[in-house]
């Protein structure tokens, strides 16, 4: 993504990672706060001599997403307490499916991950008619990695500056206001047929490639909204080159604490919030992915990290292995509801 000059001082991997930050996924069911309270197990010895070679991580977003982003930022602190290397295999596409299928179907020994986002991982099975896996069945969840909470922002010449009178102007010529969104079938895309659902409006939705061309896009004016991350749009927000209507999550977010909720600005019981985490085929040994989630957790705890993560607008996210599998299947139950209500498919 694009993003405003850092000021003097910053590091360079912080500057790297806010100049492409961008994309990610959905909350609901089973709060984002539950799962974050279930506390990730103590730190476990290596399971035999695991890792005695380099790790594929496939990510399931481009070169410049948030994900990829948050994942670079983790992997020295990965390399060195695995002692292997964590190396990162960007493979986007329909909505996580591509990357996922990959990892379904290689062997169950730690040594390829998937990095997935609530589309792949809850949402899709019930938008496309086939998927390649069964997100349930054929994964084994290691830990979540982050929270992104979306923003639903517009160009400055928008003739609104507060979510009701965005939803007036919507209303005032139906069918005609663009919303720019992360592509479709992802938590952005159903964040904003939520969104309008349940405002009664209708949008001429623009699905793009992530969340940072979305968030371009809208910075120069060709389109006057779009449903996007934080890391792709925060440093924009702050240099005034976008306005925030609204922030999707159940709570404000410390980043920008004078921007409401969705929910506050008007529609009440309105919560959406992305996050990723990472997973490994089914039938991986307990052991190891004992070992994976606690270094993963661990990286998350270091406060370096944390700041740096905060400031892309990402929210650290540790969790058990156990909990995340609760969370994945509560996931699964709601959005299969949304997604019937809303009556969206995709081939």
């Amino acid at each position: 993504m694009a993003a405003a000059p850092l000021a003097p001082g910053k590091s360079a991997l912080r500057r790297q990672l806010l100049l492409t930050a961008a994309g990610a996924a959905l909350t609901g069911g089973r709060s984002f706060a539950q799962t974050l309270s279930s506390s990730p197990p103590p730190s476990q010895p290596p399971a035999g001599d695991f890792p005695n070679k380099p790790i594929r991580l496939v990510v399931t977003f481009p070169p410049g997403g948030s994900a990829d982003a948050v994942m670079r930022l983790l992997v020295p602190r990965l390399n060195e307490k695995l002692g292997q290397p964590v190396v990162i295999d960007n493979k986007p596409g329909a909505g996580g499916n591509v990357g996922l299928s990959l990892v379904a179907k290689t062997p169950a020994d730690g040594y390829t991950l998937g990095l997935g986002a609530a589309g792949a991982l809850t949402a899709n099975v019930s938008l496309y008619p086939q998927m390649p896996f069964d997100p349930v069945k054929d994964f084994k969840p290691v830990g979540m990695v982050a929270a992104t909470p979306f923003v639903i922002v517009g160009h400055p010449s928008i003739a609104a500056r507060t979510q009701r009178e965005l939803i007036a102007l919507a209303k005032a010529s139906p069918g005609t206001l663009s919303i720019g969104h992360g592509g479709n079938g992802t938590a952005m895309h159903l964040s904003a047929a939520l969104f309008a659902q349940m405002a009664e409006v209708k949008f001429v939705e623009v699905p793009y490639r992530g969340s940072g061309p979305a968030a371009l896009d809208a910075i120069a004016g060709q389109i006057p909204l779009a449903l996007v991350d934080l890391p792709a749009s925060l440093q924009q927000i702050r240099a005034g080159k976008l306005v925030a209507f609204s922030v999707t999550s159940a709570q404000r977010v410390p980043m920008l604490p004078e921007v409401p909720t969705v929910a506050e600005a008007g529609l009440p019981g309105y919560d959406s919030t992305g996050w990723f985490g990472v997973v490994a085929p089914a039938g991986t040994p307990a052991p190891i992915v004992a070992r994976l989630n606690a270094e993963i957790n661990a990286a998350l705890g270091d406060e370096q990290i944390k700041a740096t993560m905060r400031n892309l607008g990402a929210e650290p996210a540790p969790t058990s292995p156990e909990a995340f599998e609760a969370y994945i299947r509560s996931e699964t139950k709601k959005w299969a509801k949304v997604i019937q209500t809303a009556r969206i498919r995709l081939d």
